[in-house]
């Protein structure tokens, strides 16, 4: 996680630029950006994911369907038509971040191969054409696992550290805080898209009144790959229902985090209403077949498996998620 950043910003102007025009594959996304007069040292750039994907021909003919499959790497959850899957890029969204808006019919966007690296190359290339450093964020659009409704996130972050780590430090009244992480380079992207808008054509955002927070040339920064949450500590990182069955079939037992401390199991299973007692380093259990099978599911789900089973009997040991 990155240090502090060095100030609080007084204030900050979010900028839409006008006239981009068609983005089309080997477009030159750098001097786009250089070409905007008004550029200023310091500035931060957004541009959308949508128009780096063109620009790097990541537009593909073909069925909707088959680009999501190729971009999955884990189905996070599904509810009809809708899948919220983890893509190859570590993200997860719904439909692994594949589009078929503001391109022909008949065609996809897949997003970049590198959104970090995208970052950079643009960066690195207004640096050259202008003498001007700048960040740069290339941004798209996620929901939240919590709340309706869609916001702009960063995928791709290069000048500026994506977020800070304020455990530590204390408020006004002497309070320490503990875990408190304001990811600014998503709320950069949120802000950008509220002058950017959906349909208006304007796929590149200048944000002014940061400059102290931008990163020496040469320095880019961990990127938006910072932000990205191991699957074992994320609390969610299966549906309800696929949860359920991952657990039944002893699956992808990383997504349930690191073993659960053996108070907190032997509580669980207690509660299920089977006898249970400490051994030694594990936990033994005792029931019928059939509730040592739901038991055994149990355990898997809190990261722990069997070390021996014996009739009416189930020892159990912390497991270590694959």
């Amino acid at each position: 996680m990155s240090a502090v950043l060095p100030s609080t910003p007084r204030g900050i102007e979010v900028l839409a630029v006008a006239g981009v025009g068609e983005v089309t594959h080997h477009t030159d996304l750098a001097a786009l950006v250089a070409a905007i007069p008004w550029l200023a040292e310091g500035d931060v750039v957004l541009v959308t994911s949508k128009v780096v994907s063109k620009a790097e021909g990541r537009v593909a003919q073909g069925d909707r369907r088959a680009a999501v499959e190729a971009e999955t790497v884990r189905i996070v959850a599904r509810r009809g038509e809708t899948a919220i899957v983890e893509n190859r890029l570590g993200l997860v969204m719904a439909a692994a971040g594949v589009d078929a808006s503001n391109v022909e019919v008949g065609q996809v966007v897949m997003l970049p191969l590198d959104p970090d690296a995208s970052a950079r190359t643009i960066r690195r290339g207004v640096l050259e054409e202008t003498g001007r450093n700048v960040a740069v964020l290339v941004t798209d659009t996620a929901g939240r696992p919590w709340r309706e409704g869609q916001t702009d996130i960063a995928i791709g972050v290069a000048g500026i550290e994506p977020m800070a780590d304020l455990a530590g430090a204390q408020d006004a009244h002497g309070n320490r805080l503990a875990v408190t992480a304001p990811a600014y380079a998503d709320e950069l992207a949120g802000a950008a898209d509220l002058v950017a808008g959906k349909l208006d054509g304007r796929p590149v955002v200048v944000v002014r009144g940061l400059a102290a927070w931008v990163l020496a040339p040469g320095h880019d920064g961990p990127g938006a790959s910072a932000m990205l949450r191991p699957r074992e500590r994320d609390m969610f990182g299966l549906g309800a229902r696929e949860a359920v069955v991952a657990a039944v079939q002893e699956q992808q037992q990383a997504c349930f985090g690191a073993p659960a401390l053996r108070a907190e199991l032997v509580t669980t299973l207690a509660g299920c209403g089977w006898p249970v007692t400490a051994s030694g380093e594990g936990v033994a259990v005792t029931g019928t077949p059939d509730q040592l099978a739901v038991a055994r599911v149990v355990a898997f789900a809190h990261g722990w498996i069997p070390s021996r089973s014996d009739p009416g009997q189930l020892l159990l040991q912390p497991g270590t998620p694959a």
